[in-house]
């Protein structure tokens, strides 16, 4: 007879070569650090609830990261939510003198924090992870040229933020070519 692995410790063979890149990914999507390691967690119980749900384990990456983005997502509908992101988004203010102190990671984390959560998801998945565009489709459940269109408005939104918000001449901010 076989004996099969209890659902804790699949989980944690699966996550744990892919952990660092998760909780990333979490924080990236989310307007702070504190939801996204929250997301992360929250994603983490539902995992280990529906991991008997998940037949095949090179699909785990896959799985985890529309757990994420679900429940990233239903958040962002709740109207509890709806109203205390806006106060998340502005912790920190609009002063120019304040931004200029502020690190290049800061100022992504608060320019990102400010795209619809589409737009962000897919310029996290595909600029900073890596992903093909082909794959954030078939992860999103949506046509490539859905994508291709999140990531073109997304980075054109984050130049004009970018611009806006930090003085950053346009010139300097790179305009990439969406694959």
């Amino acid at each position: 007879m076989v004996e099969m692995e209890p659902s804790h410790q699949r989980l944690r063979r699966l996550l744990e070569p892919i952990h660092e890149r998760t909780l990333v990914f979490a924080r990236s999507v989310s307007r702070s650090r504190d939801e996204g390691d929250d997301l992360l967690q929250e994603s983490l119980l539902r995992a280990l609830d529906k991991i008997s749900t998940l037949r095949d384990d090179a699909a785990f990456k896959g799985w985890l990261f529309r757990i994420i983005i679900n429940l990233h997502r239903n958040r962002s509908r709740r109207s509890f939510w709806k109203r205390l992101l806006p106060l998340i988004g502005n912790e920190v203010s609009d002063n120019r003198a304040h931004d200029e102190t502020l690190g290049s990671v800061e100022r992504a984390r608060i320019a990102l924090g400010k795209l619809p959560a589409d737009q962000r998801e897919a310029i996290v998945l595909h600029d900073i992870e890596g992903w093909a565009v082909g794959e954030i489709a078939d992860l999103e459940g949506v046509s490539m040229s859905a994508i291709k269109s999140r990531l073109s408005r997304g980075r054109d939104r984050l130049r004009d933020i970018y611009t806006r918000r930090f003085g950053v001449r346009e010139s300097l901010v790179p305009k990439e070519d969406t694959p």
